[in-house]
């Protein structure tokens, strides 16, 4: 297996992080392809939830070598304060950790747009990291790049044009900060990552051609791909499968098996339609039940039920070889479990996924119910251990997304994982 990608098949925060760490260990580099700081990924390690934000989900395998590709984009003091929480775990990144010097820089003037804009009525519900603005300065091609940090001529030319960009944007620039004190900054962070940055794409080729294998981690979900979901309310990256090859400057050839991480129900943060949303008892109870709070921002998440709809839709677009389901626990104690398994449109009429925010908010789920299994299933580690109607739960999951389910988790340590007989 030369390259596989691992994504979320929902709206984020669907369990990847625990199942790149799993995944590692079969893999020599693992590659984060897009997205910034905005991300959580929370993994279980040596007793301590570890939430990655920059740094792969691999850096927890210590044989493991990480990149942050070309196409993150980075915040130069978010990943200092990162790999110094790292280093007190016992974890070096020391010679491990790659950062592309194509890689985009998160400059404080990129926050301080971003919380203008969320704060009034253009808002998207984003965590105000500045990840938005920085993708939008990349494309108007004066961004900072990573490589700039370890050049001061270019670093203030760079910072000096974002600055003055994003100043025409405010309503008053009063607040920002001097270009020479965000350049004398990002020097000095630059000393400190200059052993990280590099070229990355070469590494990466050199090794698959040496039978390496490479992991490709993505960020934030398919349903919150830029181009592909539930536009405006999206990211501003592309979080599926396409965006593992732009990202990572790795060819599609190379690319031998896509995982779709999916949870046993559904979430979404910030604003935007969620067909499936549970905004009474239930909602509250499978929030509570699951722990479902963001790991970057701390805000509750919104859940609902699982929308195969929505599901069958990610599998398709990001031509998924296999899915992992996650967080089957969380339904241990319900009696009942719907799945959306069509939508309605206004016109009563069957619709499939319309990734388009207008037309989604518009559907309505038609729901196909399953009785519970009103059992524990977080000491099952096999197959068989499951209750039979958590099983069948599963395989018809399968059935609708149309990819077959190959390991579940029932908790968020390694060992609770198993392999799927389907």
């Amino acid at each position: 297996m030369p390259c596989t990608i691992v994504l979320g098949a929902q709206w984020g925060d669907e369990g990847k992080g625990k199942i790149v760490d799993l995944l590692a260990a079969e893999h020599d580099w693992v590659v984060r392809y897009q997205g910034g700081p905005n991300a959580g990924h929370s993994v279980i390690y040596q007793g301590q939830t570890v939430v990655l934000h920059l740094v792969p989900s691999g850096i927890l395998r210590p044989a493991v070598r990480c990149v942050i590709g070309n196409g993150v984009v980075v915040d130069p003091e978010a990943l200092v304060g990162e790999l110094a929480a790292l280093a007190r775990l016992g974890v070096s990144a020391e010679g491990r950790l790659l950062l592309s010097a194509d890689a985009h820089v998160i400059l404080p003037y990129h926050r301080a747009a971003e919380r203008e804009r969320e704060a009034g009525p253009a808002a998207v519900g984003t965590t105000q990291r500045g990840i938005g603005p920085a993708y939008e300065d990349k494309a108007a091609r004066v961004g900072v790049r990573a490589g700039d940090l370890l050049d001061r001529a270019a670093l203030e030319a760079g910072v000096a044009a974002v600055r003055a960009r994003v100043a025409a944007r405010l309503a008053s620039s009063s607040d920002l900060p001097a270009v020479a004190d965000v350049v004398a900054r990002c020097l000095e962070l630059g000393r400190q990552l200059a052993p990280h940055i590099g070229e990355t794409r070469t590494p990466l080729w050199d090794a698959l051609e040496r039978g390496e294998r490479v992991l490709l981690e993505g960020a934030q979900g398919t349903l919150l791909d830029l181009d592909h979901g539930t536009y405006p309310f999206v990211t501003s990256s592309s979080a599926a499968a396409g965006g593992g090859l732009t990202g990572s400057g790795i060819g599609p050839r190379r690319i031998d098996r896509v995982v779709g991480v999916a949870k046993a129900y559904a979430t979404r943060v910030g604003l935007g339609p969620f067909p499936t949303e549970l905004t009474g008892e239930m909602g509250d109870r499978i929030r509570e039940e699951g722990a479902e709070y963001g790991a970057t921002t701390g805000r509750p998440r919104r859940c609902g039920w699982l929308d195969a709809v929505a599901l069958r839709y990610a599998a398709r677009l990001n031509g998924l070889d296999e899915l992992m389901v996650t967080k089957l626990d969380v339904l241990d104690g319900l009696d009942r479990i719907a799945v959306a398994v069509d939508y309605r449109g206004p016109d009563g009429k069957s619709t499939g996924f319309a990734p388009g925010a207008r037309q989604l908010a518009a559907c309505r789920p038609v729901y196909e119910w399953h009785e519970g299994w009103q059992a524990s299933t977080r000491a099952a580690r096999r197959w068989s251990d499951l209750p039979a109607r958590a099983r069948a739960y599963l395989a018809r999951v399968a059935e609708l997304a149309g990819v077959p389910v190959s390991r579940v988790s029932v908790g968020p340590e390694r060992e609770a994982t198993l392999a799927a007989s389907l």
